[in-house]
């Protein structure tokens, strides 16, 4: 199946330091990315969108800066290639914080793709204040 890496960034008027929570814990994934996250032993996180599971490793963590979950699937090495990744960057210039997203699935449509982030973003930016 064939997969597509899409790339987006969002400027968001919160510090790293409070942004961070709501892209790593399941608690603030929650809130805004999915309709309920689990934690699960072995860094795994079950994601449920509409009624349905999608666990994921998280694969890298930086704190308060990036975090990364590729997401499991029963095939043979246990691994579909899906991911999505989250960083997290200070402007020097401005002090701006920008949330950078890269999603990579077997979504091609990219106006669906930056349909459905803008819409997870005005969420995460209704939580946040900002």
């Amino acid at each position: 199946m064939e997969k597509f890496k899409f790339t987006t960034e969002y400027e968001l008027r919160a510090s790293p330091k409070v942004l961070f929570p709501y892209i790593s814990s399941a608690s603030g994934l929650s809130q805004w990315f999915a309709a309920k996250v689990n934690t699960m032993p072995d860094h795994k996180y079950d994601f449920i969108w509409d009624d349905e599971s999608h666990v994921a490793r998280q694969t890298a963590l930086r704190q308060n800066k990036s975090v990364r979950f590729d997401f499991l699937n029963t095939g043979d090495n246990g691994h579909d290639g899906n991911y999505v990744d989250f960083r997290l960057d200070v402007s020097e210039l401005t002090q701006a914080t920008y949330l950078k997203i890269t999603d990579y699935s077997t979504n091609t449509d990219e106006d669906d793709l930056q349909d459905m982030w803008d819409g997870m973003i005005h969420k995460l930016k209704e939580i946040v204040g900002s």
